[in-house]
């Protein structure tokens, strides 16, 4: 409609154009005698050269001469005066009234206005509407009906059984109902993803749109909520209709919480625009009409802020938490991202799922693709472990700043510092195993030490936990031991390590002076923060001085622990401090023979190595062409060369220990 509408009025609008140009053209008398002034007509009158004039309304005069027509507009004063000058000359007057428009061009004056409006006005509500197929389409629902040729199934999801099991029970639902209305089994309306971002809840949306033989529509919360008042309400109404014309069907919104926040948590009361929406849904999910056939799915990373209207029985019947994964989690996920890559038989992806706790699958998706990048940028044909070592530490530290120049004295500094968290994560009985520790600087960070899990843990015991506080405070007890002063790199350290004492004595009930006790209580009810948790004290001045005195007590024993152990083993510190300034990088298996005594393997730089071995293959082809009747002489020479390369790639690495 609307494009006829638009092909209308541009043929309209073009025939109005025409009509008015012609007009103009058509007024126009054409004079043949040109420069013919109001001088030259009364010359030409006096010496009786016009025979005949005519007078057109007042305004005009025309007439001929020696077969050339002519025309002279005059001004009305000066008709007098010009017919008595051509009653004198015996001139033939004829007179004829000024020529008016016709009929259709007084009309078209009125008419063409109205058109252009129109058609400005179709214009206008189209571009607000970004294009829409309908001129009044601001309460249709924007959900789209997945018709995608490439499907994703539950194959295309690693891990997460427990979740694929629950929502292949509802795809279940839809294939064969029968199997459950048998037994009295009702199908559920409503299924709420719930977990945090990255973890794959719209993969696993897609993954049923792909399962499911049934339309699946798919919107986000924000789509609803318009400048309009009424509109949110009106495009669900628009959504369900939708969706009992396509019965049985899956309806999926993603970001639920954009529409879904509880209801009286904002300034304008309860009759905003979001709330009108959200009651309208409500409505729709468990009313007073029933919606038979249609499954309502949702997924939001922010459960908390939820209206609890949404999440009772009948609406949503479900939810399913979609978690972050474990060590086992991680490495099947990263076993999907590396199918399509080629990875080399040394790449462990065991050790790198124990490598990345707290990853999600987006971020195991990013690592490996990071790994990708790497190996491209190297000129590698496949991907080696050290790309996945290096692509761990890009995402969690940022890219290194190799071009960043560094004193003697900041790199002694962090040398000293991050030393002492690899010592401490070593001689510590529950501390994580060090893994690497660089002072090659990535990010924000003049250096870093990542640990080892050796599995992922749910809980964790007290012990483990002061550990973990001492392996922290580990860099600034190094710092004033060994370079009698103290610098701002240990300000994060101390932050984490505040953080996770003050946890210990108000949260977990870990203190023995103040006892199996939760200080501080959960506070939920900020209604203009939208049901942000805060945290409120309910407690006394005398508790609050006791538990200052209990976290310094903690933080005092754990740095007094720190400084005996460093201590006690100041020579292997030294030695891992020296070995780190000259190699910058050291793993867990150089550490560890550094803390024996044992000494290291020099360190050769892959990419100097494969460009030597290039340059010789170049240096050995022409040898080949240029000298073949000297076989054996060139054999020998190539070994020379291999010879020379080889110790200028030792000597290149002792001098620069970045390469």
């Amino acid at each position: 409609m609307n494009k006829f509408i638009k092909n209308i009025g541009f043929y309209l609008l073009l025939i109005a154009i025409s009509i008015l140009v012609a007009q103009f053209f058509m007024q126009q008398s054409p004079q043949v005698i040109e420069n013919f002034t109001y001088t030259d007509l009364l010359k030409q009158v006096e010496q009786g050269k016009i025979k005949q004039l005519t007078i057109v309304g007042n305004k005009k005069v025309k007439g001929n001469i020696n077969n050339s027509e002519f025309s002279v507009p005059i001004p009305p004063e000066a008709i007098p005066h010009l017919m008595q000058e051509l009653r004198t000359a015996d001139v033939n007057i004829k007179t004829e009234p000024q020529p008016t428009a016709p009929w259709w061009m007084s009309i078209l004056g009125y008419i063409l206005p109205i058109i252009i409006l129109i058609v400005a006005w179709v214009f206008i509500m189209q571009r607000m509407q970004g294009g829409g197929s309908k001129m009044m389409s601001f309460g249709k629902s924007k959900a789209k009906l997945n018709e995608s040729k490439k499907k994703v199934t539950f194959d295309d999801v690693a891990n997460y059984e427990e979740v694929k099991e629950e929502l292949q029970e509802v795809v279940q639902f839809l294939k064969k109902p029968e199997k459950f209305s048998r037994l009295g089994a009702k199908i559920p309306k409503g299924v709420l993803l719930v977990g945090p971002p990255g973890t794959g809840k719209t993969l696993f949306a897609r993954a049923i749109a792909g399962e499911a033989d049934v339309p699946f529509f798919f919107i986000s919360g924000s789509d609803f909520v318009e400048m309009f008042v009424g509109v949110g309400a009106s495009r669900v109404r628009d959504l369900f209709e939708k969706g009992k014309k396509n019965a049985p069907c899956i309806i999926f919104v993603d970001e639920l919480d954009a529409v879904g926040r509880q209801r009286g948590a904002g300034l304008g009361g309860g009759n905003d625009e979001r709330e009108q929406t959200l009651n309208q849904l409500l409505v729709e999910m468990d009313g007073f009409e029933a919606n038979e056939g249609i499954i309502l799915m949702a997924a939001t990373n922010r459960p908390d802020v939820l209206d609890p209207a949404l999440l009772r029985p009948g609406r949503f019947d479900r939810q399913v938490i979609v978690d972050k994964p474990d060590m086992h989690g991680r490495q099947k996920i990263l076993e999907l991202h590396v199918q399509d890559k080629p990875v080399t038989e040394d790449v462990d992806l065991k050790t790198l799922a124990k490598r990345t706790p707290g990853f999600t699958g987006a971020d195991m998706e990013n690592l490996a693709n990071e790994a990708a990048i790497l190996a491209a940028r190297r000129g590698k044909d496949q991907i080696e472990m050290l790309e996945f070592d290096d692509a761990i530490d890009r995402v969690i530290a940022g890219p290194a700043k190799k071009s960043r120049l560094v004193s003697d004295k900041e790199k002694n500094l962090v040398a000293v510092h991050e030393t002492g968290h690899a010592l401490l994560g070593e001689l510590l009985e529950h501390a994580d195993r060090t893994h690497k520790v660089s002072i090659i600087p990535r990010g924000r960070a003049g250096g870093f030490t990542i640990p080892l899990p050796e599995g992922d843990r749910n809980f964790m015991t007290k012990g483990e936990l002061l550990d973990r506080v001492t392996s922290l405070l580990g860099g600034r007890a190094a710092e004033a031991i060994f370079l009698d002063d103290i610098s701002t790199g240990a300000q994060n350290d101390l932050e984490r390590a505040t953080k996770i004492v003050r946890a210990i004595v108000t949260e977990y009930g870990m203190s023995e002076n103040l006892g199996p006790l939760t200080l501080g209580q959960k506070h939920n009810e900020q209604i203009f923060l939208g049901r942000d948790i805060s945290r409120q004290r309910n407690y006394s001045e005398e508790v609050a001085a006791r538990i200052d005195k209990e976290i310094s007590k903690l933080i005092g024993e754990c740095y007094s622990q720190a400084e005996r152990l460093l201590e006690d083993n100041e020579e292997t510190f030294e030695r891992i401090v020296q070995a780190l300034k000259k190699h910058e990088t050291l793993d867990a298996t150089q550490i560890r023979k550094l803390i024996k005594g044992e000494p290291i393997e020099e360190p050769v730089d892959d990419s100097e190595k494969s460009e030597t071995e290039e340059t010789h293959n170049k240096e050995k082809s022409i040898d080949k062409k240029t000298e073949d009747n000297k076989k054996e002489e060139n054999e020998d020479d190539d070994n020379k060369v291999v010879d020379r390369h080889s110790e200028e790639d030792v000597n290149d690495s002792e001098e620069d220990p970045k390469n």
